[in-house]
């Protein structure tokens, strides 16, 4: 169902919900009004009766005519009159008693003073009167035909009025829900007309501060960063295929160039090696690409503990000199750094990666291939330096050293895939932490600030 229906019928119901309270609550005090109105009048027709029976030289027989001549143009109340023996006084038509009188109900109105009751269509109400000095009981009954009549008129324009005014109602909701929901229907068009090719289609928006606007501004947010995404995927992709395409071009024709003339075997030897050296370079893009991934997960599905950083820039400075004989590493961790301001909750993995990283470019590109790391503490910033000592960073250069795949024409030479810096500035971000860099005076510095908590 749609929301326009079903905002339609939800309006439609509480609508008719209300409306029936409010017809019946008309109809019961119209009814409640009725009844005691009547009882009055027939207080007021008994006490004249009683009055005229008493008070007038009116014979009983014309009382009796005046009686029957009223009753064929209405209801006219019928009235009779008691004494204190409960013996009959008078009576309109005794022929015609539509109250039977028992010494019961005469005994109840002497001793309560007023009665009122219904016996079945009827209203009666009995009461008390005194005339010089006597008491005696006089009832009325009646017939209430223009109060019935007017209450089931009342009913009928009642309901009538209640099922015209839903639909009424209905329809009006159809046509405002309608209005005010245009602008998502429109919303649906232009969001049938974005695809992958048309990412840079945008939903149209207002100066209206209302919802529906705001959800337009946020979807082309959303879309916008989609967009992004998007175009930093088919570059990323587009860079690994050129990066995966030197590596598999060169072995290529080293086998080629191999396979098609004899050569002495430490011509072969020499081939092999180039091969398998581009084949390492490869493994070293693979493995990358890997960490990247890892670093590029949600957060919140990444593990955190607590990890010592002095701990793993140990194993990182062992890794290091291990896989690379020549590269010489110093870690110098200041006195006044304390123990606990060491302990940061992070995931170790992604941290070795990113020291890795820092310490292997730091001597990659230093003329003695020498990295210095220092750790020192500042107020409740706990911070490590990576510096090595060589040609300098071009200030072009700098600004885009922590881009993917970007590599600066200066260090050509040098082998790498522009993964590193990038790989490492993510993982730094996803332990809240910052870095920066800074080259100067033949001396490049990477910095790495950690909060101390």
């Amino acid at each position: 169902m749609k929301i326009r229906t079903r905002l339609t019928l939800l309006f439609t119901l509480i609508t008719a919900m209300l409306l029936g309270v409010y017809s019946f609550s008309i109809y019961y005090s119209s009814k409640e009004a009725r009844e005691k109105s009547f009882y009055s009048e027939l207080q007021n027709e008994a006490i004249a009766k009683a009055d005229l029976f008493f008070r007038s030289s009116l014979p009983e027989q014309e009382m009796h005519k005046l009686y029957k001549n009223n009753t064929r143009t209405l209801n006219e109340v019928q009235v009779a009159i008691y004494d204190v023996n409960k013996q009959l006084v008078y009576h309109d038509d005794a022929k015609v008693d539509y109250v039977k009188e028992t010494p019961e109900m005469l005994s109840e109105i002497f001793r309560k003073k007023r009665i009122n009751f219904f016996l079945n269509d009827l209203q009666v109400i009995g009461m008390v009167y005194h005339y010089e000095g006597k008491t005696y009981a006089v009832t009325a009954a009646a017939y209430d035909q223009y109060g019935y009549e007017y209450l089931t008129h009342l009913l009928t324009i009642s309901i009538i009025s209640f099922f015209s005014i839903l639909i009424l109602i209905y329809l009006a909701g159809i046509f405002l829900s309608k209005k005010a929901l245009s602008p998502l229907s429109e919303m649906v068009k232009q969001i049938k007309k974005i695809t992958a090719g048309k990412l840079q289609l945008r939903l149209k928006t207002t100066k209206e501060k209302d919802e529906l606007n705001e959800l337009a501004q946020n979807f082309n947010g959303m879309l916008e960063r989609l967009e992004n995404s998007f175009d930093s995927q088919k570059h990323f992709v587009s860079n690994i295929s050129h990066e995966l395409r030197t590596p598999l071009a060169a072995i290529i024709t080293e086998l080629e160039l191999a396979s098609e003339k004899d050569k002495t075997q430490a011509e072969y030897q020499e081939t092999i090696q180039y091969a398998l050296e581009d084949a390492r370079n490869m493994v070293k893009l693979s493995n990358s690409l890997m960490d990247l991934a890892k670093a590029s997960y949600d957060p919140n599905e990444i593990s955190f503990s607590e990890v010592r950083l002095d701990e793993v820039l140990l194993e990182s400075y062992t890794k290091i000199i291990k896989e690379n004989s020549a590269y010489k590493v110093s870690l110098n961790i200041a006195d006044t750094v304390e123990e606990y301001q060491l302990i940061i909750q992070g995931n170790e993995y992604l941290l070795q990666v990113a020291f890795n990283n820092l310490i292997d470019n730091a001597c990659k590109y230093s003329p003695e291939h020498m990295c210095s790391i220092d750790v020192k503490s500042s107020s409740k910033i706990l911070i490590i330096s990576f510096a090595n000592k060589g040609s300098m960073i071009h200030k072009e250069d700098l600004e885009h050293i922590f881009k993917p795949f970007y590599r600066s024409e200066t260090p050509r030479q040098e082998k790498g895939h522009g993964i590193g810096l990038f790989l490492t500035e993510k993982i730094i971000l996803l332990h809240h932490a910052n870095i920066k860099v800074l080259s100067d005076h033949n001396e490049t510095i990477f910095t790495v600030e950690f909060m101390i908590s």
